[in-house]
């Protein structure tokens, strides 16, 4: 088509010609119609009738405008009336039958989930903060306690944290106005990098939207920017790792979960001038196993390989200072300020959360000045990502700041885990073992899983979310307990009543029956020893309390008055220096 016959289709007096003439005579009407164009060219102001597109649809738009919000204040604005847009007389309409049936896609997908028992239900479950770990269901007086919140330590209602929200929120405003490159960066941004970076002891960190984003930009930059890259990923890695490598382009090796001696063999076909990544978690949150940092940190350096560890269920959790698992296996240097040359300091890349143990939102990575700056000027996930609101950032800091530098919230959840493993394994309930916080009960069957979730809230007036496909594979659905500082132990009482009656009426397997099928995931797996808490009775001060103990205390209630008292003199300390 020439430049004469696009002019005349944009004319609002010859487009409309042309589209008749063109439905009554044709292609042959084609030359007279230009004829008259010609005509009317001569005669027409030329100028309008070289008016660019980009002018035109100003005017559109500043007249549809004009009539929502009165007067616009652009004295340079056009004003002349819109285009009246063609009606495309002639066209071919395309059969009805040959158009995709979207509703019916959709229908056919969301069926397969209720089909397979998998489709996911959303309770309406609003936390109270003053009543933690309480919350109430659509009715403010149908109250309910949670059970299954990420929000491991209580931090989304601290009051430090809150206080510093509050002030940041009405100083600097509810958004933060943009990416980080237009207008979103700010004080709030980097002093949240440095805390993040401090407290893993890296040189530098970047904080994203989410962890989820975090973990996808990361590899996926990194994966398709490195030359003929492998990444290296365990198998039960979370999706959003999964993500980020099919992302990158880059080739996947799937290993074993927790073995490193399939991800050596896997390492050894690879050539050696190729880079790698190996990609792993501290804390798998579904199963509440531990990944053997410190043996794929000597595999990485044996065969060249940089380490992409994901703390994110660990986080606020381990560690002396909550820096996560890493920092834990070195407990007593790094609580003395020793990071240099630990498991810690061996990791590449660390990545996690501000939205779990630290209860507010976001995610970051931290490592090297030039890593963190490489994925900052070229990760599309964080480039064009508007910034987390100054006043999350400020809390996020301010829980950070709180768990380095206090560890009873941390030391009583663990014991509230130890509580409520070892009351559930007294009844026979089937709990996967594992050495963390994570207490996941196996039900082996999507529908019952949801039978169950369900009972307990109704029933019972706990809220313990089903987990199911594609979170944990067909088989081996479950109800995944996550105990708080919280939970005391009228909340572990009625938790385990509960479950143990659930357990009657629907005829769930016990762990014993699990056992007489020879076991199931770690359930009644005969010769297999349980694994140690990862935190010791000596980190947890256990020791201490057992000698404090008076006739018919408990250890457990020993230890919660301890660390209620070591509670409110950090708080008052805290309080005291504000």
């Amino acid at each position: 088509m020439s430049n004469l016959q696009v002019l005349a289709r944009r004319c609002p007096i010859m487009g409309k010609a042309l589209a008749v003439q063109s439905a009554r005579n044709g292609n042959s009407a084609l030359a007279g119609a230009f004829g008259g164009v010609r005509a009317y060219h001569s005669r027409a102001n030329r100028a309008n009738l070289h008016t660019s597109a980009a002018k035109e649809a100003q005017a559109v738009d500043i007249e549809n405008l004009r009539g929502k919000q009165g007067p616009i204040p652009f004295t340079h604005a056009a004003t002349k009336p819109a285009a009246a847009k063609p009606t495309h007389v002639g066209l071919p309409h395309a059969p009805r039958d040959a158009r995709f049936d979207y509703e019916g896609f959709y229908h056919n997908e969301l069926e397969k989930k209720h089909k397979d028992k998998s489709y996911r239900y959303f309770n309406n479950i609003n936390r109270l903060a003053k009543e933690f770990p309480r919350a109430h269901k659509e009715s403010k007086e149908d109250k309910v306690t949670v059970w299954c919140s990420n929000d491991y330590l209580g931090m989304g209602r601290n009051p430090h944290v809150l206080k510093s929200m509050h002030e940041t929120l009405d100083n600097y405003g509810a958004g933060a106005g943009g990416t980080r490159n237009i207008s979103g960066h700010n004080q709030h941004a980097v002093a949240l990098e440095d805390t993040v970076a401090k407290l893993h002891a890296k040189e530098a960190a970047l904080v994203f939207s989410s962890c989820y984003v975090a973990n996808d930009a990361t590899l996926a930059t990194l994966g398709s920017k490195l030359p003929n890259c492998v990444i290296l990923s365990d198998s039960l890695n979370h999706a959003s790792m999964i993500q980020g490598i099919r992302h990158s382009g880059a080739k996947k090796m799937v290993f074993k979960h927790n073995d490193v001696a399939d991800l050596e063999a896997k390492l050894q076909s690879i050539p050696s001038e190729c880079p790698k990544i190996i990609a792993f978690e501290s804390v798998y949150s579904m199963c509440g196993s531990i990944g053997p940092i410190e043996e794929i940190c000597d595999l990485a350096e044996k065969y060249g390989a940089i380490t992409f560890l994901d703390e994110v269920h660990a986080v606020g959790m381990y560690g002396p200072h909550g820096a996560g698992v890493a920092e834990h296996l070195d407990y007593e240097a790094h609580k003395a300020g020793r990071p240099q040359g630990t498991v810690q300091d061996r990791i590449d890349i660390i990545t996690g959360t501000l939205g779990k143990a630290y209860g507010c939102v976001g995610g970051y990575i931290a490592g090297s000045a030039k890593l963190v700056d490489t994925i900052r000027s070229l990760a599309p996930g964080f480039i064009f990502t508007t910034s987390l609101p100054p006043a999350t950032m400020a809390g996020a800091k301010a829980a950070i700041e709180y768990q380095s530098n206090y560890q009873g919230d941390r030391r009583l959840q663990q014991l509230h885990t130890r509580a409520v493993k070892d009351a559930l394994n007294s009844r026979d309930i089937p709990v996967i073992p594992n050495p963390s916080h994570i207490v996941p009960v196996l039900v082996g069957n999507a529908e019952v899983a949801r039978k169950a979730s369900d009972m307990l809230l109704e029933d019972w007036g706990i809220y313990v979310q089903a987990i199911n496909y594609p979170t944990v594979p067909v088989g081996q659905e479950r109800l995944r307990i996550t105990p708080t500082p919280g939970h005391v132990r009228e909340y572990r009482e009625h938790l385990v009543d509960a479950v143990d009656a659930v357990w009657k009426q629907l005829g769930i397997k016990r762990t014993s029956e699990w056992a007489a099928e020879r076991g199931f995931i770690g359930v009644g797996e005969a010769g297999k020893e349980d694994e140690a808490p990862l935190w010791t009775d000596k980190q947890l001060q256990v020791d201490t309390v057992l000698k404090e103990l008076k006739a018919g205390q408990g250890a457990v209630g020993v230890l919660e008055a301890v660390l209620e008292n070591e509670r409110k003199a950090t708080a008052q300390a805290v309080a005291a220096a504000a």
